[in-house]
């Protein structure tokens, strides 16, 4: 390998070197804790206790409507219901999630299971449930198949995600709501599914939870139910 090479290599990966450095000490901790204060993304919520030793997110947001207006359009979600409120065509099957509460999509109970896909072949597991204040969502899944499995019922698989998704809501002094978002994950094998976290996992959440928040700011803040 000539000088000129060698030299452009070494500034090729000088430059990937600072740009994975100025994104993990820069960007990324901003990205897993958007919209949260400091006080937020340090307390523990329920559901942390689910996934112990999983990496946490915490994003939050202020809702224009109290949390029992809020809570309605939580308790339908699922795409066998509701939707997510995200964006419809990677989450929902291209289904509109829905625009107004729907009597029949709000009984919910712990141990219940909400659709992530369309058909129903992984789906969340409602494992915490304190209406108009707690949501603990769990999901549980065998990689790279993608076939749910039970955490408490055996042995765990060679690959796997464990994480839990979790929203807590709180009066907000001016009439609102304060929703904060907690995700709490982990997966094997670590080594293998940590960069794929990192490049795409986190990334993923946070765009797709940016999207939520902002569809129930617009959803609440009407008084169509």
């Amino acid at each position: 390998m000539s000088g000129h090479r060698r030299a452009t290599r070494a500034r090729l990966l000088g430059t990937v070197a600072l740009g994975a450095a100025g994104y993990g000490t820069l960007v990324r901790p901003r990205l897993l804790t958007w919209g949260a204060t400091a006080a937020e993304a340090a307390r523990a919520y329920p559901g942390d206790e689910l996934v112990p030793g999983g990496r946490p997110t915490t994003m939050a947001t202020t809702l224009p409507a109290p949390p029992e207006r809020v809570w309605p359009w939580l308790a339908q979600m699922g795409c066998d219901r509701g939707g997510w409120y995200s964006w419809d065509r990677l989450d929902n099957g291209g289904r509109p999630s829905a625009r107004r509460i729907v009597p029949e999509w709000q009984e919910l109970k712990e141990g219940q299971r909400l659709h992530a896909v369309p058909g129903g072949g992984t789906w969340f597991t409602v494992a915490l449930l304190e209406p108009r204040r707690t949501l603990v969502l769990r999901m549980d899944v065998e990689l790279p198949s993608g076939r749910p499995f039970e955490v408490r019922t055996g042995p765990l698989p060679g690959a796997y995600l464990d994480a839990v998704w979790g929203f807590h809501l709180s009066p907000d002094p001016g009439g609102g709501t304060r929703l904060v978002v907690r995700t709490r994950g982990r997966s094997r094998p670590r080594l293998l599914l940590r960069p794929v976290d990192l490049l795409f996992g986190e990334p993923a959440h946070f765009v797709m939870q940016l999207r939520q928040f902002r569809n129930l700011r617009a959803r609440v803040g009407t008084t169509e139910e």
